[in-house]
């Protein structure tokens, strides 16, 4: 019987968020949807990921329309499939279930079919909700298991946890210490993940190795045991950054993977996922089927070219593959031979071989090489580049050394939790806060970010390991693990804005949605849909009230000034910020009587939330910044007297 493939295409997630930062707008999906109807993919992932906030944060588009339109076109030809984080959907708080089922109704009303759930912790209990929800609707529930890798100690963890044990490796049960070198992330343990997750309803199950990370002979060993064990067909997801990508998917198409994530031609590779073209070569010479129909996926291909040109400001590495169509095009007699050679390299489990003929092929498409800073440090390279950019901001890059060699002690504090967001972003701007605080003669954990305590507490759930209970106290202020009590979340508030009509900020149930998973991106965003369309409204009114109005502003605007001018001159204690990032909220007001330690701010920095509190006791004098400001480090924030 011949085997078949099944093929989910991610060009229009995850393929352009890993090289294009998730900048491709609703004009450039639509030049390709057309010839998306003909491709006849198994899957196509569309939406979730970085998509929804991206198309608010920085394109000032609905997130809703992306998913609706793209369902319009190829709806019921191809599977639209989308990512969640389980109980935190986009967001780095758990939801109420509440939410979660309003976000599933919506989602598969909107065309959505499948959903792929995962828990940054890997903990089951996250994406029940979740699983229950997608199943409830008519969706179908993908659930993944993230893969990770034990870390390299290069770093000694905190006191607290040395002190325990070698390393704190430890059982739930105190007395019950690991040695130094016990592997948690063992095949055993991903194979029970992937048991819990079909005891939960999972409908397939997805080995997700985001950082591309997993070489091909644990895939070899990966697949078969899920193939053995579980009833439910198996995806496998990986990225080309450190250079196992190519062969860790021949590797799981050859040993039985039912579907496997692939990515158009001219978005494919480094950061992103394999072509689906090379797969398709591959394919033929195994005499394995596939139904993708690859004259339309050239016809795509072309599209995506000249999208990507017009997306070189966000182009991760700007390096373009050869030109090539399978259908079309001659391979040279030398480059065939190493796709045979990867083939029989599988078949031999030689993995030095398998690669060797795999970065051959690559190198001759002119795919970019293997990352050996990503494969190195064993971090996403979203990771990586995040705290690039983080240090650059405060011209510090020199100590990005020392922030690498942090993350392994951050990862182990905290529970050893995998490197998948949002725990990659806590752990990454954790390292980045701890070099920076160590440099500066500050002690390495302090102002931590809300989310690293919360991770640390355990409202992000069960990590890996436990966290050390002298530890948690010192970073979170109790001993004991607490979990996160969803009944305490406050939905953020839908104002009536006054200034464009008295209208609500939020108009509709999606747009409630967007604001309880996105309350700073979608506020802006919303309000700014409110603006346009107060503005259109505003057209039509006689020209004598517009002046009126203009007026009133203006007016306001000189009050506003007025006060700012008022605030220049430094007279007592400053509270300055400790890092680059955005003001998110500001707790006092001018006059507030306030003791040292109260929490004046709330600051963001890396899509983390950081607490800022006073030094110092006293009144508030003046406020330097407004919500929504943008700072450096150093940036006065609030004066003391």
């Amino acid at each position: 019987m011949t085997q078949k493939l099944l093929i989910r295409d991610l060009t229009l997630r995850d393929g352009q968020q890993s090289a294009f930062a998730t900048r491709m707008n609703q004009s450039q999906v639509d030049r390709v949807l057309p010839y998306y109807k003909d491709a006849n993919f198994y899957a196509m992932e569309v939406w979730g990921g970085a998509v929804p906030d991206s198309v608010m944060r920085f394109l000032n588009e609905n997130p809703w329309n992306r998913l609706e339109k793209i369902h319009q076109s190829v709806g019921g030809i191809s599977k639209l499939t989308a990512l969640s984080r389980g109980r935190n959907l986009y967001g780095y708080a758990p939801y109420p279930d509440e939410i979660i089922d309003g976000f599933f109704k919506n989602a598969v009303a909107s065309g959505l079919d499948i959903m792929r759930i995962f828990d940054a912790l890997n903990d089951v209990d996250n994406i029940k909700s979740s699983v229950a929800s997608i199943k409830k609707y008519g969706g179908m529930a993908d659930c993944a298991v993230c893969y990770t890798v034990d870390p390299k100690y290069d770093d000694e963890p905190s006191p607290e946890v040395k002190k325990r044990g070698v390393f704190g490796l430890f059982s739930r049960k105190k007395e019950e210490a690991a040695p130094l070198h016990t592997k948690i992330f063992t095949d055993e343990y991903f194979v029970n993940k992937a048991k819990e997750m079909l005891t939960l309803g999972a409908d397939m199950i997805t080995i997700k190795d985001m950082s591309g990370l997993i070489p091909p002979s644990r895939v070899a060993r990966l697949i078969p045991l899920l193939k053995d064990q579980l009833n439910v067909p198996i995806d496998f997801h990986t990225h080309c950054t450190p250079g196992f990508g190519l062969g860790a998917v021949l590797t799981a198409i050859m040993h039985g993977a039912d579907i496997v994530d692939t990515v158009i031609w001219n978005f494919a590779g480094g950061p992103a996922a394999p072509a689906i073209e090379l797969i398709y070569i591959f394919c033929k010479k195994l005499g394995i089927e596939l139904d993708v129909n690859m004259e339309a996926v050239a016809k795509i291909n072309g599209e995506l070219l000249d999208i990507r040109k017009e997306l070189e400001a966000y182009d991760a590495v700007k390096q373009f593959p050869r030109p090539f169509n399978p259908l079309t095009d001659t391979i040279p007699a030398e480059v065939d031979k190493e796709f045979d050679l990867a083939i029989e390299a599988v078949k031999r489990e030689d993995e030095t071989a398998l690669l060797e003929a795999c970065h051959a092929i690559e190198a001759y498409f002119n795919f970019p090489k293997p990352d050996e800073r990503v494969k190195e440090a064993e971090i996403p390279g979203g990771m990586y580049t995040n705290m690039v950019a983080q240090l650059k901001q405060v011209n510090s890059l020199d100590i990005l050394p020392d922030a690498m060699k942090l993350i392994p002690s951050v990862r182990l504090d905290a529970g050893l939790p995998p490197l998948v967001t949002p725990t990659s972003q806590i752990v990454g701007a954790q390292a980045v806060s701890s070099a920076l605080n160590l440099k500066n003669g500050r002690p390495k954990y302090a102002n931590p970010s809300n989310q690293f305590v919360s991770l640390v507490k355990g409202e992000y759930g069960k990590t890996p390991v436990p966290v050390d209970p002298e530890f948690r106290l010192k970073i979170a202020g109790t001993k004991e693990e607490t979990p996160y009590d969803t009944s305490l979340y406050k939905k953020p508030d839908n104002p009536v804005l006054e200034e464009y009509g008295n209208v609500v900020l939020a108009k509709d149930e999606k747009e409630g949605l967007l604001l309880d998973l996105f309350p700073t991106v979608a506020a802006n965003y919303l309000k700014g849909q409110r603006k346009k369309e107060w503005e259109t409204r505003q057209a039509e009114i006689p020209v004598s009230s517009q002046a009126e109005n203009i007026k009133q502003e203006s007016g306001n605007t000189q009050v506003g000034n007025e006060a700012k001018a008022r605030t220049e001159g430094p007279k007592g204690f400053q509270v300055n910020s400790p890092m680059p990032g955005n003001i998110l909220q500001i707790m006092v007001k001018e006059g507030d009587k306030i003791e040292k330690g109260d929490y004046l701010l709330v600051l963001e920095a890396m899509k983390m939330e950081n607490d800022i509190a006073s030094d110092f006791s006293g009144t508030v004098s003046r406020i330097f910044v407004n919500k929504g400001d943008t700072v450096m480090e150093g940036t006065p924030l609030v004066e003391i007297v």
